[in-house]
């Protein structure tokens, strides 16, 4: 990729986690960019920098590893992906290579001793217990996706919970699904013998 094209999809990875009406997929990562507005950044190093550094197929990945790694990706400035970038890139990629294994292993410690359904209840719209471990760094980004996929819960709580945390993390579990490649029918064996 050309340091224009790198810039490109940052664009595009940016739109599609921050904008509600584009998809990344669906658009083909295009964007609006122009060469002049490229030219006239400051930054424009880095892009040069990871098109040198990284393969085609890694770029997208680049990207979205510090999207879902940010508190709001609508806040995400690009000074902290050049400073944490590399090192978000790098635990994602643990994350990804070890899906199936981290969602058992996360699985066991949270599901285990109590009723699945009960972690995932909203009363008096308060948070139920499952976005309470995601947001104590208890259970990743990934396996609130594949319960998602697994349960679809995510649905259910948009029309329950109405606070800007529970929009901001339910916009960055419909928006990352795309990107993950779940092997659904091992993660549901996964969570049927954890459950009975």
């Amino acid at each position: 990729m050309t340091p224009f094209e790198v810039y490109k999809t940052y664009l595009a990875i940016k739109n599609h986690f921050t904008k509600p009406n584009y998809d990344f997929f669906k658009y083909c990562g295009r964007s609006r960019a122009s060469i002049q507005s490229f030219h006239k950044r400051k930054d424009r190093y880095f892009f040069e920098k990871l098109s040198r550094q990284k393969s085609d197929d890694e770029i997208a990945a680049y990207f979205v590893a510090s999207f879902i790694e940010c508190t709001d990706p609508s806040k995400l400035w690009i000074g902290e992906i050049i400073a944490s970038g590399e090192n978000n890139f790098t635990e994602w990629q643990k994350r990804i290579q070890s899906l199936t294994y981290m969602f058992k292993t996360e699985s066991e410690v949270f599901i285990s001793g109590s009723n699945i359904d009960s972690l995932f209840v909203c009363k008096n719209h308060q948070h139920p217990e499952i976005l309470k471990k995601y947001l104590q760094n208890a259970i990743t980004l990934e396996t609130m996706v594949i319960l998602d996929n697994i349960l679809g819960y995510v649905k259910r709580f948009d029309k329950t919970l109405t606070d800007p945390v529970w929009e901001t993390v339910s916009n960055k579990i419909k928006k990352y699904k795309p990107f993950l490649n779940i092997n659904e029918s091992k993660c549901r064996e996964i969570l049927k013998e954890i459950v009975l």
